[in-house]
């Protein structure tokens, strides 16, 4: 089931109808594949930009998420920032921005978000928080250095049930500007998903915020991927607005932030090399924002845990 919103494909698909007819202003380029699927490149073989990082990120959101860049803070005053905002969190961000479909075909690559996750629906996450839909079009964002092929698309299609001619997806490497815009984008989405691991309740979520400082594109998608991590890790701020009682709010607040992890306190790039480089050997309660507020829309009370570290923010991104 979906909330009253509507189809997370259905609202992503009209959204992805006017990133294609605006694909030169974003400098992105359309392709059309043999089978029909559509793939829009955002980074790969363009230039792509803010504005393409955040359509992206929108996409990633199914529409469902205001997604801005502003001056902030960190690492230093003035610094560009990327806000989130959305009134449904947990469908924008648990159900379909999270990246949560590793996409292996042949020697193709790359970590898939946005609702196309909602489509397959096989994703354990969904047992608990619904949202899986089967819709009539499919919308998919891709994390990679490459762009997608037939296969890949048909692949796509054979999980969601949507033929490969009514499917599109949106790709960006890490290391590019829209792709560093869309994984800084996603402060509220890494906040719930921790709250979701620590078996919190999403369901109280009634709306959510984030911000976080947007690193320097990278060099190549390691760097990339240390520094947009560590904006999260170590700059990214989240409220969100709950229901419910205090008492349980104040139990879980702490082992929420990213600090309450023993990896935290050095660049993601030192704790990632140390692990082999392998995400599933580092500590995965790291994976959240450095601060994380509850506002009880019943109780009028608030609650904040974590802190910022700023100079960690200065050595990743280089000032």
């Amino acid at each position: 089931m979906t909330d009253a919103g509507g189809l997370l494909n259905d609202s992503a698909w009209r959204l992805a109808e006017t990133i294609c007819q605006r694909i030169d202003d974003l400098r992105g380029r359309a392709h059309t594949l043999d089978n029909g699927g559509v793939v829009l490149d955002l980074g790969v073989d363009v230039h792509g930009g803010l504005e393409a990082g955040l359509e992206l990120s929108r996409l990633c959101l199914a529409g469902r998420g205001h997604v801005t860049i502003t001056a902030g803070p960190l690492p230093t005053d003035g610094w560009p920032t990327v806000e989130v905002a959305s009134d449904t969190p947990v469908m924008a961000c648990l159900a379909s921005q999270y990246a949560g479909w590793q996409i292996n075909v042949g020697d193709y690559f790359g970590m898939g978000s946005g609702p196309m996750r909602a489509a397959s629906g096989r994703e354990e996450l969904y047992e608990h928080i619904g949202g899986t839909e089967s819709p009539e079009v499919c919308v998919g964002v891709i994390e990679s250095g490459s762009l997608p092929n037939e296969s890949v698309i048909e692949a796509i299609a054979e999980k969601t049930g949507v033929a490969p001619a009514r499917t599109l997806l949106a790709v960006a490497p890490t290391a590019s500007q829209a792709g560093t815009v869309q994984v800084v984008a996603r402060s509220v989405e890494t906040a719930l998903h921790k709250l979701h691991e620590l078996e919190f309740d999403v369901s109280r979520i009634i709306s959510g915020f984030g911000r976080a400082p947007l690193p320097p594109v990278a060099a190549d998608d390691l760097a990339g991927i240390g520094r947009t991590n560590d904006a999260i890790l170590y700059g990214g701020t989240v409220t969100l607005w709950v229901n419910g009682d205090d008492d349980s709010l104040a139990e879980i607040g702490p082992r929420v932030p990213s600090s309450a992890s023993a990896a935290h306190g050095r660049p993601f790039l030192d704790i990632f090399a140390d692990a082999g480089h392998d995400f599933y050997q580092i500590d995965p309660h790291l994976f959240s924002p450095a601060v994380i507020r509850f506002f009880n829309i019943e109780t009028g009370q608030v609650h904040a845990f974590g802190q910022v570290t700023p100079e960690i923010l200065r050595e990743s991104f280089g000032v």
